[in-house]
């Protein structure tokens, strides 16, 4: 009898936990917010509060910077490499031998 119960009390509280991680940000901010009505432990109202406070959307940081602002997607990882005095890996392609694959697998 127990372990049903503690077997339930672990799923629920999964099946809640995977519930509101998937949840899109509008819909867990509507769901703080009417929780937050609810009398909770001081435990509960910190996270929910941050929750409350979220916009929904997308996502997107730096959407709305203007171009002088934009940097180009490796600029910012290359100027933190070369800060830290190491070199990016950089990919070739081409043919390193004058051997053909099939000389080469021999």
């Amino acid at each position: 009898m127990v372990q049903s119960l503690t077997v339930t009390l672990i799923v629920g509280c999964c099946f809640v936990y995977a519930l509101w991680t998937l949840a899109p940000k509008a819909l867990r901010s509507r769901l703080a917010t009417a929780l937050l009505k609810l009398p909770l432990p001081v435990l509960l109202q910190k996270p929910l509060t941050a929750a409350a406070r979220q916009q929904g959307g997308c996502g997107c940081d730096g959407c709305d910077r203007s171009d002088s602002q934009n940097t180009k997607p490796g600029q910012a990882l290359a100027a933190s490499l070369d800060a830290q005095g190491l070199k990016p890996v950089t990919l070739v392609r081409g043919h390193y031998s004058k051997k053909t694959p099939h000389q080469a697998l021999r």
